[in-house]
């Protein structure tokens, strides 16, 4: 565990496991700890897992004004840079995905395979958060209120089954509660993900791609990982039926198998 200066932003910076490196990229109010535990000791059996937390998110240092995606890109470089990395297999999920789409474009001598889970390519025929949903964990971030923040989310991320299901809720909020994420800095990740749009670009991507979407997904649809998949050569679409967002949180063991799959594949 250590820190590094990423464009002027300290992060928080880990390393685990062992095998081939996978540099890890959360979503939005999302810190290394959200990957949740079961996944990631199912990785580190194959994989070095390199994680790290966004500027001014977990247990990075705070960070003041706006960014772009192709901003918290640079910084993932950064990461690889920092620790001598010169390429690794990559895996974001939901912003994360939409950071890893930019560093692919952007420094793909850097990135060995690409998996990109539950996230978004912005442009015309992409889907973003539905408006109802939207308004509903708006009004549960400014209440005020800790507990209506948190079930608010933790309904929209998951699956009605495994959000109901005893002691997930309790898991999940466990995880969260222990480095919660300012508002100006939501809002910072929410401007940033409302800039983004790779939709013309993503053609260019040469790194073997995975992607992974949960067919009930309330956060982002389902839709957004055909038309990613669709518009980058050669990538592969997994669906995972019943899953919602989170879906590395509802099969952790399947997601892991996934990942170690399309990495065992490139190799071929």
């Amino acid at each position: 565990m250590s820190t590094l200066t990423a464009n002027g932003s300290e992060l928080y910076v880990e390393r685990r496991g062992a095998g081939e490196p996978l540099l890890l990229i959360q979503g939005m109010t999302g810190h290394s700890l959200h990957w949740g535990e079961a996944f990631l000791t199912q990785l580190e059996r194959d994989f070095e897992l390199l994680l790290y937390d966004h500027r001014g998110a977990g247990r990075s240092a705070p960070h003041e004004g706006r960014f772009t995606i192709a901003d918290l890109a640079a910084d993932a470089a950064a990461v690889l840079d920092g620790l001598t990395i010169d390429s690794a297999h990559v895996l974001g999920i939901s912003m994360g995905g939409m950071v890893a789409q930019e560093l692919a474009l952007a420094r793909p001598e850097l990135v060995r395979t690409l998996t990109l889970g539950c996230t978004y390519s912005g442009g015309p025929d992409a889907r973003f958060t539905d408006e109802p949903v939207v308004s509903e964990l708006a009004t549960a971030i400014l209440s005020g209120d800790a507990e209506l923040r948190m079930r608010t989310g933790w309904q929209f991320n998951v699956s009605p089954e495994f959000a109901g299901a005893e002691g997930n809720f309790e898991h999940f909020s466990a995880v969260a509660e222990q480095y919660p994420i300012a508002l100006g800095m939501v809002i910072a990740q929410v401007q940033a993900i409302q800039g983004h749009d790779t939709s013309e670009r993503l053609a260019a991507i040469r790194a073997p791609t995975l992607v992974v979407h949960g067919s009930a997904d309330q956060m982002l649809d389902a839709i957004n990982g055909e038309l990613v998949a669709g518009m980058i050569p050669g990538a592969r679409l997994e669906l995972l039926d019943g899953v919602g967002h989170l879906f590395f949180w509802e099969q952790p063991e399947r997601s892991a198998q996934l990942v170690r799959e399309h990495v065992a594949a490139a190799r071929e």
